[in-house]
C-alpha cells in the first residue's frame, strides 16, 4: 500500500495503523455515498467488518437480526396453518407443576382422521388438564375435549373467518419481531457510540449507516414473508 499518511499518524502505514487505514477507507466511502448522479440511488455502505473489529462486531449484529427473522420463519411454520395437522401440536407449550414442557414430551399425539386428533396422556395423567389448556390457548382456533387421560381435539372447518384470524395473528408476529429487530439495531448502534471519543464523526456516522442498512434489509425480508404467508392463509 503506498497512499501517503494522514498527517501526524504516530505509526508507518506498513506496521499496521489501524485507525488512519480506517479513517482512509471510511472517507473514501463518504465520498462515493456523496458523488451521487441525478437519478442515481444513494450508494449502499459496506464496511469491511475486519476494520471496526474494535468498535463493533457487524457479523454477530448480523446474525442476531438473521436470528429474528428465522424465529418468525419457525412461527409461521409452526403454528399459522389453514389445516391444523398433529404435528402442530408438538410443540404447543403446557406449564406443568416441574415447569414448561412441549406437549409431544408429555403426551403420545396422533391423527385419527382429517377431522380429528387424539392426545394421550397416560404417561403424564397429571398433566391431562394442563394440556388440553395449552391447547385451547394456543391460538389454532382448537377446542379440546377431556375423556380421562385422552384429548379428542376436534379439527374444525376452515372458514373464510378463520383464515382472517389467522392472517391477523401472522401480522401481529410480524410486528413483534419488527420490535425485536429495532432492539437488536439499537443495542447496536448504542455500542458504537461509545467510541464518539475515539474515531472520527464519519466512522461513527457510517457505522449507524450500515446498522440502520442492515435493519433495513432484515425488516424488508420480514414483510415478504409476512406477504407470503397472508396469501398462502387467505388463499
Amino acid at each position: 500500500m503506498s497512499r501517503a499518511l494522514p498527517r501526524g499518524c504516530p505509526a508507518p502505514l506498513l506496521e499496521g495503523c489501524r485507525q488512519c487505514v480506517q479513517q482512509m477507507l471510511l472517507g473514501r466511502q463518504l465520498a462515493t455515498k456523496k458523488a451521487k448522479g441525478k437519478g442515481q440511488s444513494q450508494a449502499k455502505v459496506n464496511i469491511s467488518a475486519a476494520l471496526v473489529e474494535d468498535i463493533i462486531n457487524l457479523e454477530e449484529t448480523s446474525e442476531d437480526m438473521q436470528a429474528v427473522i428465522e424465529a418468525l420463519k419457525e412461527d409461521f411454520s409452526r403454528n399459522l396453518n389453514v389445516r391444523t395437522s398433529a404435528g402442530a401440536l408438538d410443540h404447543v407449550t403446557v406449564m406443568t407443576k416441574d415447569g414448561k414442557f412441549p406437549l409431544n414430551q408429555l403426551g403420545q399425539i396422533s391423527q385419527k382422521s382429517p377431522q380429528l386428533m387424539i392426545v394421550n396422556m397416560s404417561n403424564f395423567p397429571e398433566s391431562t388438564a394442563a394440556a388440553a389448556k395449552a391447547i385451547r390457548e394456543s391460538g389454532m382456533n382448537l377446542n379440546p375435549e377431556v375423556d380421562g387421560t385422552v384429548i379428542r381435539v376436534p379439527v374444525p372447518k376452515v372458514t373464510r373467518e378463520h383464515r382472517e384470524s389467522l392472517a391477523k395473528l401472522a401480522k401481529q408476529s410480524t410486528n413483534k419481531s419488527k420490535e425485536a429487530l429495532r432492539k437488536v439495531r439499537s443495542k447496536s448502534i448504542t455500542q458504537v457510540k461509545k467510541f464518539k471519543s475515539k474515531v472520527s464523526e464519519d466512522t461513527i456516522r457510517l457505522l449507524e449507516k450500515q446498522i440502520q442498512q442492515m435493519a433495513d434489509e432484515a425488516a424488508t425480508e420480514m414483510d415478504k414473508l409476512l406477504a407470503a404467508k397472508t396469501k398462502e392463509l387467505l388463499g
